[in-house]
């Protein structure tokens, strides 16, 4: 089977090793171009680029996918597969591929369209979420469904865990899905619109918490925030604000005060929230490093969050 492989993201990485080492050997990687990044703006290349290289993959890195239509064209692809990639494909790259051209998705579809379908899962406090292989259409997400794994999330996870675990279920999920486009027998269920979801691509300042929400949905939001986009708060310390990183985990207790207001009890640092209250276990002040939230009072004056 001749194969391109189309991705930006880490999640993407286990299922393109897969590819490296059990075949079809991809005949080009499509990926993001390089981006700048911190003070000096050094390029920083996605970590699938640098693996595909080690491995002799030719690699392009389009602005736009567009741009790349002749050179996918002269590969002359039976199966394009998609992850993570970060660009809606247009259809001079929908026509491209001999059999089929599949997404790997990180939510089990139609739940959760779109780029935020990890953080999502958690902050909606769901069982399970999974992978969904489905074949790409113009609408975001919206292609018929191949097949889909599922696995549970655990009462402590976070963004980061998930992710990797699912990285590591899109391996099964290509693998199955590759032997099913090659035999004929690949599914193509419809999804039902009616019961879609979206979520779009987190930025930074979705982070910021707000103390008014139950304890029980911040706790599930800073799990899912974590590593990105983090969570914050505005720390109030005489009349100034400090930019404070909240950590989980961030265990729900039975106390109570005003939203925002900071309490302690029995030596525990807890903040009071729309319904019951959290524990701030670590933090981090803007400017600092992280710290538990014991040494981070100690000698601090902080009264409330906003």
């Amino acid at each position: 089977m001749r194969l391109a492989f189309i991705a930006t993201g880490d999640i993407a990485l286990p299922s393109f090793r897969y590819l490296l080492e059990h075949g079809p050997r991809p005949l080009a990687l499509v990926t993001q171009p390089d981006k700048p990044v911190g003070r000096h703006q050094r390029l920083l290349s996605p970590a699938i680029k640098t693996a595909a290289i080690a491995a002799g993959i030719p690699v392009l890195q389009p602005e736009k996918i567009g741009d790349a239509t002749a050179e996918l064209t002269a590969l002359d692809p039976e199966v394009l597969v998609v992850m993570a990639y970060g660009q809606i494909l247009r259809d001079n790259i929908l026509t491209l591929a001999g059999k089929a051209i599949i997404n790997l998705h990180a939510s089990l579809l139609p739940k959760y369209r779109g780029a935020a379908c990890i953080q999502a899962a958690i902050a909606a406090g769901d069982p399970a979420t999974g992978v969904t292989a489905l074949h790409v259409v113009r609408e975001l997400d919206a292609g018929d469904v191949i097949l889909a794994k599922s696995i549970p999330i655990a009462a402590d996870e976070t963004g980061g865990t998930l992710h990797d675990r699912l990285a590591l279920l899109a391996v099964d999920v290509l693998a199955e899905t590759l032997t099913k486009l090659e035999d004929g027998t690949s599914a193509r269920i419809p999804q039902d619109g009616a019961l879609a979801s979206y979520v779009p691509k987190l930025e930074r300042d979705a982070g910021r918490l707000d103390w008014t929400l139950p304890a029980a949905v911040l706790e599930r939001r800073i799990r899912a925030y974590d590593p990105w986009p983090g969570t914050f708060t505005m720390a109030i310390e005489g009349g100034s604000e400090i930019r404070l990183k909240i950590y989980p985990p961030t265990p729900v207790v039975d106390g109570f005060s005003a939203p925002g207001q900071c309490f302690a009890d029995g030596g525990k640092w807890l903040v009071g929230c729309g319904a019951g209250a959290l524990e701030l276990v670590s933090v981090q002040p803007a400017g600092g490093k992280r710290m538990s939230a014991a040494d981070y009072l100690r000698g601090r004056k902080t009264k409330a969050f906003r």
